[in-house]
């Protein structure tokens, strides 16, 4: 009897551990995929379906204005760098839960992850002035070129831990690093150079002058192919080809104003985001050429493509909504609207763009 009975709660005790374990894991918190994030200055941070470009979430956490952001390879946690309070926030996906908060300092922008994925980079301007609609300096005794050097901070992906942080030029902005993940690349705008460093130690290596190619570079991108490098000069409008030593091959015009860029998962097209232009331009990576213009919206920075690479999504700040654009025809697909000065735009799973991949 004793012994049926101890069999009985036994028995009980294992199908209430089974029930237990079927219910958590039934509405256990899931990493999202197939999603677009996109960081708004106005505070809020926007979850888009890729599948139905719908905004399926929007949250405004208290205290966080988003400019650059990054998701970890593993989609649990989405990094924002924040203008206002000068930190980096760190947020669950599964919840967009605030977990942690970085400080940095003044004019956080750039966020980069290594191509490890174990550490996240940002670069913050101490002697920036500037902001979103404020023109850039020109040269006065208070320009940012007299000012303090901006930062690079490195934290651990998890523990979030501090790493190394690296002293670069005036105003740096895009951060790139090379396929072997050996070099870290920061364009210095207002010294008209890139910045090369170890990108394990932050030790800083050389500079390389691009002043006799045009004014102001901030984006940076290393191809697919691992043959080189892609950068854009803001103020004079121009797109150079750098090959992997770090020389400059070619430098072609581009529409008013570029930032953002990226390759194609091939390594066979350079999209540039002309953003006074109000154009998506795309070249040959091969030859430089101009092969196609698509029109965007105002103050388009950055873009994505989507993880099927089939479709390329823009933040349009000015004109508080993203732009969908077929990849491949170029034809535009969707306009999102509602959104509050939109600065950048990431997906999971990680997808090639202005800000991510590769």
């Amino acid at each position: 009897m004793a012994g049926s009975k101890a069999r009985s709660s036994w028995l009980i005790f294992l199908l209430l551990a089974v029930a237990v374990t079927a219910i958590w894991w039934m509405y256990r918190p899931r990493v999202p995929s197939n999603v677009a994030y996109v960081s708004e200055e106005d505070g809020a941070i926007s979850v888009l379906d890729l599948k139905t470009l719908r905004v399926l979430r929007r949250v405004q956490p208290q205290d966080v204005a988003p400019r650059g952001l990054a998701v970890t390879v593993d989609g649990k946690y989405l990094i924002t760098s924040n203008k206002n309070t000068k930190d980096l926030t760190v947020f669950s996906t599964s919840e967009l839960r605030l977990v942690q908060r970085l400080q940095l300092g003044s004019s956080p922008e750039f966020l980069k992850l290594n191509p490890s994925g174990d550490r996240v980079f940002a670069t913050f301007e101490p002697s920036s002035a500037g902001g979103p609609g404020k023109p850039a300096a020109t040269g006065n005794a208070d320009d940012d070129t007299n000012g303090p050097p901006a930062q690079i901070a490195s934290f651990h992906i998890g523990d979030w831990r501090r790493g190394p942080t690296s002293t670069a030029g005036q105003e740096t902005e895009g951060i790139e690093f090379s396929r072997d993940g050996k070099r870290m690349l920061v364009a210095n705008e207002a010294q008209e150079s890139i910045g090369i460093f170890d990108a394990v130690s932050g030790v800083h290596l050389r500079d390389i002058d691009l002043t006799a190619y045009g004014i102001r570079p901030r984006g940076v991108k290393a191809s697919p192919k691992g043959n080189g490098y892609a950068i854009t000069m803001e103020g004079s409008g121009t797109l150079l080809e750098m090959d992997a030593d770090f020389n400059v091959v070619k430098a072609v015009p581009t529409g008013a104003k570029p930032y953002g860029l990226a390759f194609d998962r091939a390594g066979k097209r350079i999209f540039v985001a002309a953003a006074v232009a109000r154009k998506l331009q795309v070249f040959a990576a091969d030859s430089m050429q101009l092969i196609a213009e698509i029109p965007t919206g105002q103050r388009c920075w950055h873009f994505t493509f989507t993880p099927d690479d089939s479709q390329i999504l823009l933040a349009c700040g000015r004109s508080n909504n993203v732009i969908v654009i077929d990849a491949k025809s170029y034809k535009p697909v969707r306009t999102i609207e509602g959104f509050g000065l939109p600065w950048g735009i990431v997906t999971y799973p990680k997808s090639y763009g202005s800000l991510d991949l590769p």
